[in-house]
Formats: C-alpha cells, structure tokens, sequence
C-alpha cells in the first residue's frame, strides 16, 4: 500500500484544542446563549451547560482554541523524523508563527499535509480558527472550489477506512493493531482541558501531541509495509 508515495513530500500534522475561556461564566451573553442551545441538543443527562462547556467545548472551533500544532516530516530520505511544535496561549500569534514558518510546505502543490482524522476535526479547525481571527490561509487550507483530487490531504483513518464508509477507527487502537508505540501513555485527548486550564501545564500538552505526530509517521511506514523507526531516530527541532 501507498508504494508510489514520497515520504519527503508528506508533512504530518496534529493540533491540541481547549475551551477557549476557564468556565462557560466567562463567555459573553451571545456565546453563552448559543453553547447552552448546543448543550440541550446534546442530551447528557444530569449536565449542566456550564460542565458541558469545560469538557465539550474544545471539540468546537467556534468555542475553543488551539494551544498546540506539531508538524513532523521525513528526513534522510524516511530513515528519521523530524518534530517541530507551536504552542502557546495566544492562538492568534501561534497560527501566525505557524504559517510564517511552514509556508513554503502550506503554499506548495508539491507537498500532502497528513493526519489522523485530518480532514474532520484538524484542517477544519484551523482554517476556521484563521478566519475568526482575520488571518489569511495559505494555499495548501483554502480549497474552496478545488476538486477532491486537487485536495492536498492524506487522512489515515480514511485510508485505514479501504473503502468503508461506515468505519471509525481512533489512532489508539490502530497503533496497538500495527505494534506503534501507543501516543495515548500518559493524557488522552479528554484530558488536555484540565492539564491546560487547571494544572497549567502546556509542556505536557506538547509534548502528547508530538507523540501524535510521531506515531502518525510511523503509522505511514506500515502502511508502506515497512519497519518502524527506533526512538533515537525521531527528532524535536
């Protein structure tokens, strides 16, 4: 599988989302209005907006933020990984930094951007995220009116997928299926509201989704049917 791909064109991304504000009391009228019309629909019995709101409401671009994106990309022609993440509590200045630095990838045709559940939860998170703060997307996030095969992404929950719609499959469980060094051994994504707004510890948070990223590419390499690569050869820059 995936025998004609150039891993030195792949850039495997991950992103970290929070709430956007400590407590639903701290949303203005008009979000609060809105998130609680989201809660009802819901229906968690024995929930209050207000809890729903710090446990749901990072899965949400419209009410949370992103605190981290990690990119990874093959280098010595797919012998080694290289990560490099962007964090930090001002999402506006991380997604600038972010497309300031990675621009020659995200303005490429050359290049695929690759994730699990990519083309669901992070890319739209992204470029959503850009426009609410007047950034402009680059090329690679703004395809409005492109044909699904001018599409730069590679989602390996679709590839994983063969052809099965109905499937959904989580990266913990397909890297335990594939023998991956499970991302999930320390936090898991219901988690980073609480590392982030209670303990205040981002390293943490950064450090899990570089793990994402890094068993993203692995996962990549079975799909090529080949070895994995050994911890000294995956690299933070």
């Amino acid at each position: 599988m995936l025998k004609n791909l150039d891993l030195s064109t792949v850039v495997c991304l991950d992103i970290e989302t929070v709430p956007g504000h400590a407590s639903f009391a701290e949303l203005d009228a008009v979000m609060q209005e809105n998130w609680a019309k989201k809660a009802e629909r819901m229906k968690i019995p024995d929930s209050s907006a207000d809890e729903l709101y710090f446990d749901k409401a990072g899965i949400f671009a419209e009410y949370g933020k992103i605190i981290c994106i990690t990119v990874g990309i093959f280098a010595n022609s797919g012998t080694k990984i290289r990560l490099k993440s962007f964090a930090g509590d001002d999402e506006k200045a991380l997604l600038q930094d972010f497309f300031s630095t990675m621009s020659k990838v995200l303005n490429s045709p050359t290049y695929k951007i690759c994730g699990h559940n990519i083309k669901e939860f992070d890319i739209p998170w992204i470029c959503r995220r850009a426009v609410i703060h007047g950034l402009e997307l680059p090329r690679s996030l703004d395809v409005g009116g492109k044909k699904p095969w001018e599409v730069p992404y590679m989602d390996t929950m679709e590839l994983w997928k063969f052809g099965d719609r109905k499937s959904f499959v989580s990266l913990k469980l397909l890297t335990h299926l594939l023998g991956i060094p499970s991302p999930k051994d320390d936090i898991d994504g219901s988690e980073v509201a609480g590392v982030y707004w209670l303990e205040e510890d981002l390293p943490r948070i950064v450090r899990y989704c570089e793990k994402d990223v890094a068993a993203v590419c692995q996962l990549l390499l079975r799909l090529q049917n080949k070895e994995l690569l050994p911890d000294e050869q995956i690299v933070i820059v």
